[in-house]
């Protein structure tokens, strides 16, 4: 399974204890609150409406979930922020619990991770229906998915890139096997559906052992920055991808999965407040890869609190001002 070790891995216990009825453990913390504007001065009102937003408890989801509840506050929603929920088993099981309802979910984590389906589908809207329509049966309602895909790939530093002369993945069966070096995450290196199949749907040979450094995930993106391999395992959205001015490769047979971000309600929200549609989706559709590759970098390299970078950004687009 296209399962992320870091992002999905929950134990058991862990997960019985944030379900228990004691609550999630979140650490929510403060979210300011401002007025609709500019493309969302129009936008229906949700007073009186009660949101439960949740998130995952990295950087990507902290900001996406800081920006919802910024926005519902805005108007005039009762939110409570259940945000920096430890694992994505536990967030999704909070949703199915009705202990949220409302997160931002990736469509490749829902379809293979969640929905339990080996084969991805490789067009977007295509993935983004199949599972709208198997998780409806859940009581979950996928609402349009944002341009954004935080799916695998390998990066390279501008220095391979003009060594080696290559853009697109197929383009590495012209490169020496000396210089296919990687850097890759032990699961990823390992499981059936991940590096040896991916080897064989590009065409190229099985590397000997020397050509392949296993390594934590947050420790890929530097190594490879300094050319302990020429090709690093990397999630297409992480900030580190920018501030350390490395290259992505093209997918062009399109091997992994698409995980575009889209809100997901329960449908009791869905019912009681249909205008949520209306008020994400100007703020989705400014949300694709540059921009979360920017915003992420702002809070792993520069150090900024999400809630500060979502504040900042939705106020910088124009979609509120201050109170």
């Amino acid at each position: 399974m296209y399962s992320r070790a870091i992002r999905l891995f929950t134990p058991l216990l862990l997960l019985t204890v944030l379900l228990a009825g004691c609550g999630l453990g979140t650490a929510g913390g403060f979210a300011p609150t401002g007025k609709l504007a500019g493309a969302l001065a129009g936008a229906p009102r949700l007073d009186g409406v009660s949101i439960k937003v949740g998130s995952k408890n990295f950087s990507e989801q902290l900001l996406l979930g800081k920006m919802a509840v910024i926005l519902f506050q805005s108007a005039g929603a009762n939110v409570q922020d259940l945000t920096n929920i430890p694992g994505s088993q536990s967030a999704r099981q909070a949703m199915l619990q009705k202990q949220t309802n409302f997160q931002w979910e990736y469509t490749g984590t829902a379809w293979v991770s969640y929905l339990k389906q080996e084969k991805a589908i490789p067009d977007e809207q295509g993935q983004w229906q199949a599972v709208k329509d198997a998780d409806a049966k859940n009581g979950l309602v996928w609402l349009k998915p944002a341009p954004m895909n935080n799916t695998y790939s390998f990066a390279m530093t501008d220095k391979t890139k003009q060594k080696l002369n290559i853009r697109t993945m197929s383009e590495l069966q012209k490169v020496p096997v000396d210089q296919l070096t990687f850097c890759l995450e032990s699961e990823f290196a390992n499981r059936n559906d991940g590096f040896q199949p991916w080897l064989k749907t590009y065409g190229l040979p099985d590397l000997p052992p020397q050509n392949i450094k296993t390594l934590d995930t947050g420790a890929i993106y530097e190594a490879t920055a300094q050319g302990l391999c020429n090709f690093g395992e990397v999630f297409t959205t992480d900030g580190r991808i920018k501030a350390l001015n490395l290259t992505v490769l093209e997918d062009d047979k399109k091997y992994f999965p698409n995980y575009n971000v889209a809100p997901v309600i329960t449908t009791e929200l869905n019912e009681k407040a249909p205008q949520l549609e209306q008020l994400l989706a100007p703020v989705q559709a400014k949300l694709d890869n540059q921009t979360l590759l920017d915003l992420n970098a702002r809070i792993d390299v520069d150090g900024e609190d999400a809630v500060d970078v979502a504040w900042d950004w939705l106020q910088s687009q124009g979609f509120l001002s201050a109170s």
